[in-house]
């Protein structure tokens, strides 16, 4: 513990789950968690955010998959993984073995098949709870994103909820593109969700001007990085102003402590850092460092005194 962590109470909890940072790690960006081990203390930080798995191993989307773009990158990665056997039979039992908490991202093409990914984390060890990837832009199909329809969102929702652990929280994590995220939000917390991962990566496009085609095999592919800040702040903003006793995991081009903490003002209670761990894989114990010095230097005592303190 750091003289500024002894100086600021940076808890925090993931629905009812209690964690002891509120700094995580974002989904897809650090696979189950590997590749940061040599850099980062896995058990200090909130919790691994793990890629999303699915029923099945899934190979993902033509290459190219990525694509720098001022500001941020697009990746068209897919959702590629290894499926759930491949999670419970290797990732997970890595994680647990080193006592690092797993908040393990699940996605699927059906309502049954979340139900069913639900039901068979129900119990294993390290597992702190689920986030349920109903956003992903990287899918052959728009009708697979059940964040744009409120109705499929929340029946995605209520069979995870039903099909969890009940110890184990349930949030659903939320896409930008849509017209009122709010009315998402509310029925999928109606639904059973005990927070809410805001936001996904927004759709874009990159075209080069020499071939003059898409850059991306899959054409096109998720936003990500500082560029879609302001868009996730405001996400977070009108959410939390809406509903201000559901939990939020705020993510969105967060770099240092103190883009966390413009999050934490607006209305989440937890961050998530994913783009940043690719030139600096310390980034997520790092921002947490930076927020707690961001939040003594305000006079904040706790993390938990700041959450929509710009509301107030």
């Amino acid at each position: 513990m750091t003289l500024v962590d002894a100086a600021v109470d940076m808890t925090t909890a993931l629905g009812a789950a209690p964690i002891p940072s509120p700094v995580l790690t974002a989904s897809g960006c650090s696979a189950f968690g590997q590749e940061l081990d040599p850099f980062i203390d896995l058990t200090a930080i909130g919790a691994v955010v793990t890629k999303s798995v699915q029923l099945r191993a899934r190979s993902g989307r033509p290459t190219p998959r990525m694509a720098e773009t001022p500001s941020g990158m697009l990746n068209s990665i897919g959702l590629q993984g290894p499926g759930i056997d491949g999670l419970l039979a290797d990732d997970l039992p890595w994680l647990a073995e080193r006592g690092a908490r797993a908040f393990v991202s699940i996605a699927g093409t059906r309502v049954e098949d979340f139900a069913e990914l639900a039901q068979r984390l129900r119990g294993v060890p390290g597992v702190l709870g689920l986030e349920v990837n109903i956003s992903c832009p990287n899918v052959e199909s728009r009708g697979e994103v059940f964040a744009c329809d409120p109705v499929a969102a929340s029946d995605v929702v209520a069979a995870v909820r039903a099909a969890a652990d009940p110890a184990q929280p349930v949030y659903a994590k939320l896409s930008p593109d849509v017209t009122d995220i709010v009315s998402v939000a509310r029925a999928v917390t109606e639904a059973g969700a005990d927070g809410l991962s805001m936001i996904n990566t927004l759709l874009g496009l990159v075209i080069d001007p020499d071939t003059m085609k898409p850059v991306l095999g899959g054409v096109t592919g998720g936003l990500s990085g500082p560029a879609i800040r302001p868009v996730a702040l405001r996400c977070v903003w009108q959410v939390h102003q809406a509903l201000p006793e559901v939990p939020i995991l705020g993510m969105g081009g967060i770099r240092d402590g103190l883009d966390a903490l413009q999050f934490v003002l607006a209305g989440a209670s937890a961050v998530s850092v994913g783009t940043a761990v690719f030139n600096d894989p310390t980034a997520v114990a790092r921002v947490h460092e930076e927020l707690a010095a961001a939040l003594a230097a305000r006079g904040f005592g706790s993390l938990r005194e700041a959450v929509g303190y710009a509301h107030r």
